[in-house]
């Protein structure tokens, strides 16, 4: 595989991709705040059946982290995240400094309603702010014909769905699954903070999920079951549960047993905070 060409700089993306447009090819995002993984590396696999160019962003985006959170510590590997993007075959990755995405005198964020309302945002208020705005520049400044998340983020799945249906952004969205370890936990960036003996709790929020999600879609009391799920994450090991809750799979409304759904959480392990969710199918 060759390297990826590397730009650090708007002007130099968008010259690279108009010259791709000019020979007719399409072209594919996936942004990303690097420390690559096997998650992402399927998201770039999926962009290349798609695309004919794949274009990587590595930033991480200062704007949807508190003040009280990990920006300062996330992990930051530039080179090996360069040689897994070769490994992948992506063709192109963006690596603007903040200065280059926030310049001084920026003054807009993007405020996205809808599914941003509660469950991440119930503890993390400014997150999809930041996150939309970080996106819609990116959509922007590269003029992907497609994009691709992880469902593990589901969130903000929804979010940026919704973001480019409000604004007419031509950018077709696509969720990718979730990948997990042998054991099923989520593959996520924040992993590397985990002792073995927290990954062995960790992987215990995939299990309680699907039982109650398997619970829930049999016809089981969705308060209770929630419940009862809260308290099992306790038993397991987790510090604190942020929330386990049911919601429509599309618009994160609250959940009707009629139809399909997604059961998300949000627990802490130490300092780290994992997030994951599965699928309830309706009965």
């Amino acid at each position: 595989m060759n390297a990826p060409i590397v730009v650090d700089s708007v002007a130099a993306l968008r010259a690279q991709v108009r010259d791709w447009r000019q020979a007719g090819l399409g072209v594919a995002m996936v942004p990303t705040m690097g420390a690559l993984h096997d998650g992402h590396i399927s998201l770039i696999r999926i962009a290349l059946e798609r695309a004919d160019r794949c274009v990587v962003s590595i930033f991480v985006n200062p704007t949807q982290f508190a003040p009280t959170e990990d920006l300062d510590k996330y992990p930051r590997q530039l080179a090996r995240d360069l040689d897994r993007l070769r490994d992948a075959g992506a063709h192109l990755a963006f690596t603007p400094g903040v200065a280059e995405m926030y310049p001084t005198g920026f003054a807009t964020r993007i405020s996205v309603g809808g599914p941003s309302s509660g469950l991440e945002t119930d503890f993390r208020p400014n997150f999809f702010d930041g996150v939309a705005t970080v996106v819609a520049k990116l959509f922007l400044q590269t003029a992907p014909d497609w994009a691709v998340f992880g469902e593990k983020d589901y969130q903000q799945l929804c979010v940026v769905r919704q973001l480019c249906r409000d604004l007419d952004l031509p950018v077709e969205i696509i969720g990718a699954p979730t990948v997990r370890d042998a054991r099923g936990l989520a593959m996520s960036s924040r992993n590397a903070y985990l002792g073995e003996a927290e990954l062995d709790v960790a992987r215990q929020l995939n299990v309680i999920l699907r039982r109650t999600a398997a619970e829930l879609a049999s016809g089981a009391n969705e308060i209770r079951a929630t419940s009862i799920a809260t308290e099992a994450l306790a038993q397991a090991g987790f510090q604190k549960v942020d929330y386990v809750a049911a919601r429509e799979a599309v618009t994160l409304a609250p959940w009707r047993c009629d139809r399909d759904g997604r059961l998300l959480a949000a627990a802490w392990l130490g300092t780290t905070r994992l997030i994951d969710n599965v699928e309830i199918r309706s009965t």
